[in-house]
């Protein structure tokens, strides 16, 4: 019988057998059964066997398959290359995760782990052959012992053909656990799985453990999660990886599907139907509270999601792992997560983005032929965050210097359309205070004290202790050496959402920090009450005229900081009384006024100015 390969160069199925005892009726049975329903199986040719050592083309079989099926017949072990077959097999499924399921033909396990009768036979003949403590037929044992000591089917006397149909069956659900399509170029990928299966413990069967994989959006949490499950995951009893968990569940019904797509992929075959989160959890708890499994929550934003699917570790058997991938910390520490086991996605090396984005923007050449400036630029503009590399490195392709240049040029204002959509879910996802504090902090403060950057924000009536915890727990920004920080895209997006408020006209836009705009609103009083916040910071001195009524229709005008900003008009200039924080440094001398009635200014920075402040103007200290 000719062995069937996988296209893919890989087999579903090895069958390790003895021809003797099963190979014109039950073996050729199997086989022709497997090979129905597609499943690749390799058979060698028993005739071609030569010596006591099985050839490096078997080994390389063993090697390639994802599940042997040893068939422990009467006459196996007395042959030293079916016990060098299992010996093999058993040393890929500890070292390569190779499933392994045994079939008791005829014998019982205990015949084959002790071993007795036709097996106590043939290994004191093995004994005298190699000696009584030769290595090899003491690896042997131990290879019988393990191999019959595993999950597999006795046959005796039953009907054949069913007992088939039951293996055949069985081995088709294993096989559904397929690997899952990781990434393209999986760039830097392997470092951090060998630190993530360290974190997991996989050696440890005592208890069940979760683990989170936090980042911001578009930095290889899923790709991340992908590889990790594919490595891991033929050491589970069961797997399942939920995609998209946030998506798929934006409103709360939908958890049912996610329930019943759970137990699908962890039960295939079961058919299991949930009428109710209440029901769906209790399938969960009822059907894998023995089991071990591998679970991955892929993209969760709602701990009702966490309480739907793995919502206690008494849910699953000992030895599972959870691993829930997510922008929001605090979403992981809240459901009982160690912190110890929330790995902190974080962007590439340099090193790792340059190969990355190589790979997308020069895969049909061998060598670069982009001027290495034009290659920084896009790099930098990327700042390591995979998604960023991927996207422009594929825009990129196969286009000339100059459209480089020109498409870098207009990323520097407008933020690429697929990587922004991306990025804007973190922030679609705050409550209103937080996206407040957010557009403030990427319009203004990045790089900026965080003492300083409070206080102006808590000058305004936010919430910005917990605002920018929140902040930090979503991935959206950093708190570095006393400073808050934020990567270059995900500012790029928040300044673009407030660009959008308004295309052409940036006097109908919340905030404006860009001179031009500034100038162009105050120089010609097209300010609106849309306008909350203005901060003008320039390296060095400008001249703007700012007339009295600048600033008229600007009644919800909040804040309002100038640096080195000088006005050519002399005279009194009207603030609106809403105004909150006022700073204004270096300014030439000319009265600050309000209009009549009550004022909230609460901040008021005038140091190195010759500002004349009416204190009269006001009825609460400043």
């Amino acid at each position: 019988m000719a062995s069937s390969s996988n296209p893919e160069g890989n087999y579903h199925v090895f069958l390790s057998f003895r021809g003797t005892d099963i190979r014109n009726n039950f073996l050729g049975h199997l086989y022709t059964a497997l090979e129905r329903e597609g499943i690749y199986t390799y058979v060698d040719r028993e005739e071609l066997r030569k010596g006591e050592q099985i050839t490096p083309a078997l080994m390389e079989a063993i090697q390639d398959s994802r599940i042997a099926i040893i068939i422990f017949s009467e006459d196996y072990a007395s042959s030293p290359w079916c016990l060098e077959e299992v010996m093999k097999i058993v040393e890929c499924k500890e070292q390569r995760n190779l499933m392994v399921f045994p079939v008791f033909y005829k014998v019982k396990p205990q015949e084959v782990r002790t071993p007795r009768q036709s097996y106590q036979k043939a290994m004191v003949k093995h004994e005298r052959k190699f000696g009584k403590d030769s290595d090899k037929v003491k690896r042997w044992k131990k290879a019988l012992f393990d191999a019959g000591n595993l999950s597999g089917w006795n046959f005796n006397d039953e009907d054949e053909a069913d007992f088939i149909k039951r293996i055949v069956k069985e081995i088709s659900m294993h096989l559904h656990q397929t690997p899952l399509d990781v990434a393209k170029h999986p760039i830097g990928i392997q470092p951090r799985i060998v630190v993530l299966e360290s974190m997991l413990n996989l050696e440890s069967d005592d208890d069940v453990l979760m683990m989170g994989l936090w980042g911001q959006g578009g930095i290889g949490k899923t790709t991340l999660a992908k590889a990790l499950y594919n490595h891991i995951f033929r050491r589970f009893e069961a797997s399942c990886f939920l995609a998209d968990v946030r998506e798929t569940s934006n409103d709360s019904k939908y958890l049912v599907p996610l329930q019943e797509n759970l137990l699908s992929q962890m039960l295939p075959g079961k058919g299991l139907t949930v009428f109710n989160v209440a029901r769906g959890i209790n399938l969960i708890q009822d059907r894998l509270c023995r089991k071990k499994v591998l679970l991955v929550l892929d993209d969760v934003n709602d701990i009702k999601q966490l309480s739907a699917l793995a919502g206690k570790h008494e849910w699953f058997g000992k030895g599972s792992r959870i691993i829930i991938t997510t922008r929001d910390n605090h979403l992981l520490t809240s459901h009982g997560i160690d912190k110890d086991l929330i790995y902190e996605v974080k962007t590439l090396e340099d090193q790792e983005a340059l190969e990355l984005f190589n790979k997308h923007a020069f895969f049909r050449s061998k060598e670069m032929v982009k001027r290495r400036d034009l290659v920084d630029s896009a790099l930098h503009y990327a700042s390591g965050l995979p998604l960023a590399l991927e996207v422009l490195g594929s825009f990129l392709c196969d286009r000339s210097e100059q459209e480089w240049e020109n498409a870098l040029d207009k990323l520097a204002k407008i933020p690429n359309k697929n990587i922004n959509d991306v990025l804007k879910l973190s922030y679609d996802g705050l409550e209103d205070y937080a996206k407040e504090i957010f557009l403030d902090i990427a319009c203004f403060f990045k790089g900026r004290s965080i003492e300083h950057t409070t206080k102006v924000l808590n000058s305004c009536h936010f919430y910005t202790t917990i605002g920018v915890r929140v902040l930090v727990e979503r991935s959206l920004i950093t708190i570095g050496w006393r400073t808050i920080e934020m990567h270059d895209l995900i500012q790029l997006m928040g300044m673009d959402i407030v660009k959008q408020e308004c295309h052409d006209d940036p006097g109908r836009r919340s905030r404006l920090w860009l001179y031009e705009d500034i100038h162009d609103v105050l120089s010609r009083d097209m300010g609106t009450n849309a306008v909350k916040a203005i901060v003008l910071n320039l390296h060095k001195t400008e001249a703007i005229y700012i007339g009295p009524n600048a600033f008229g229709n600007m009644r919800r005008l909040r804040l309002l900081i100038m640096i080195n900003v000088h006005n050519s008009f002399q005279g009194p200039i009207y603030l609106p009384n809403e105004l909150k924080w006022f700073e204004w440094l270096e300014c030439p001398p000319w009265v600050l006024n309000f209009s009549p009635g009550p004022k909230k200014l609460v901040g008021l920075d005038l140091h190195k100015s010759n500002i004349q402040v009416v204190i009269k103007q006001f009825k609460v200290h400043i």
